[in-house]
């Protein structure tokens, strides 16, 4: 597993699903797209509506396209 990334703070947090291992896949809460105490993600950085994010679970780290803000072309 991963280190958590030095950026990672607990006071910057996006509730997105874990494409590697989708800890909040049989939570109640995250079903109905709820803010979830337990399944939250570090929010490291964002570029535009991109999102850099890392999962406090798996350590898994990726890019997430939010659909909000500036897009990136090309």
């Amino acid at each position: 597993m991963l280190p958590l990334d030095p950026q990672a703070d607990i006071g910057r947090r996006a509730w997105v699903n874990c494409p590697n291992c989708a800890d909040g896949r049989d939570c109640p809460t995250c079903a109905r797209h709820r803010v979830c105490g337990d399944h939250w993600r570090y929010l490291l950085a964002t570029t535009g509506g991109r999102l850099h994010l890392q999962c406090p679970s798996c350590a898994h780290v990726w890019d997430h396209e939010s659909g909000f803000g500036a897009h990136r072309t090309g």
